[in-house]
């Protein structure tokens, strides 16, 4: 379905502001493979409002991962965004684009403000901090990287039950994607000069930050990595298990895109298991044949959830 289609099926009209949608629906389209086929799978007028909340977080996350900007011009970046998000809340009020599409989302479906500052909040940390010594310390950086994500889309998504009772799974969710995300990842993440696998779990197999480096440079994770990757693996199916509930509690429109991406996330666990937890040379990716064996199935029990 095209942009201008969904954009008139969620009753947005005015013309600056169908501009804005499509400008996020574009950054979703680019940069987020799973995410956006996810999105297929939901209702033409929920679809505007998850790609303005994609596109302003890809905005920002794009700033702090820029390896051709100095810290000096990501804070400043960063300060910019963040005043202007304050004052268009504040307000109502924006000239840009993007946090105009989220604006409008943030009012049609009345979302926390709270979750916005507390990504904010966390993307800076990206800016001074490299390692994190423990799981507790890491929950404080996924709780604004990850958790409110699922906590600013739920009230898109619709709940069967009431939507405090739905929130824990929904935060759990969004935190299982993101530590999906630090494993597949590891490598790139040390090319950035990050770890964000907690210190004292890896030296619980004996491995560091120099046992990683030494990995990625050989392009081989040794048995005490690859110990340390399970380990981790693990940890990411526990967070899973705890979002599982969550999908009934959702509006039934809605169940089938995330189950298509609850499922298309675990793919990547899997393939990483497959792999022997050896991510550091390679990174896995679900194959676009399995993307559709997955999506198609989903696609039919959402037309069937939208005409019931």
């Amino acid at each position: 379905m095209s942009a201008e289609r969904e954009l008139d099926a969620a009753g947005v009209t005015v013309p600056a502001l169908r501009e804005a949608y499509r400008r996020c629906r574009a950054l979703n389209a680019e940069h987020g493979r799973t995410y956006y086929l996810a999105t297929k799978l939901l209702s033409p007028e929920q679809r505007p409002a998850v790609h303005a909340l994609y596109g302003f977080a890809r905005w920002v996350d794009d700033i702090v991962d820029d390896v051709h900007s100095g810290q000096s011009e990501k804070v400043t970046a960063l300060d910019g965004i963040d005043a202007r998000l304050k004052a268009a809340l504040a307000t109502g009020t924006t000239d840009d684009p993007v946090l105009a599409a989220l604006l409008d989302t943030v009012r049609r479906y009345d979302i926390p403000v709270m979750h916005f500052h507390d990504f904010m909040a966390s993307m800076r940390m990206d800016l001074t901090i490299t390692d994190y010594p423990t799981y507790a310390d890491l929950e404080r950086y996924v709780h604004g990287s990850a958790a409110v994500i699922g906590l600013q889309v739920l009230p898109v998504l619709g709940t069967s039950a009431p939507r405090e009772e739905a929130e824990p799974a929904a935060a759990a969710l969004g935190i299982a994607f993101q530590l999906t995300n630090f494993i597949r990842d590891v490598g790139e993440d040390l090319d950035r000069g990050r770890v964000y696998l907690p210190a004292d779990e890896l030296s619980a197999f004996g491995v560091d930050r120099e046992r990683l480096l030494h990995a990625r440079a050989s392009g081989h994770a040794d048995d005490k990595v690859r110990a340390a990757l399970r380990d981790q693996v693990r940890r990411a199916r526990e967070v899973y298990t705890r979002a599982w509930p969550g999908i009934a509690m959702l509006a039934p429109r809605s169940r089938p895109c995330v189950m298509t991406a609850y499922r298309l996330y675990g793919r990547i666990l899997d393939l990483v298991e497959n792999a022997d937890c050896d991510v550091l040379s390679r990174r896995v990716v679900v194959s676009n044949g399995r993307r559709l064996a997955v999506a198609l199935p989903a696609l039919a029990r959402a037309v069937l959830a939208r005409a019931a």
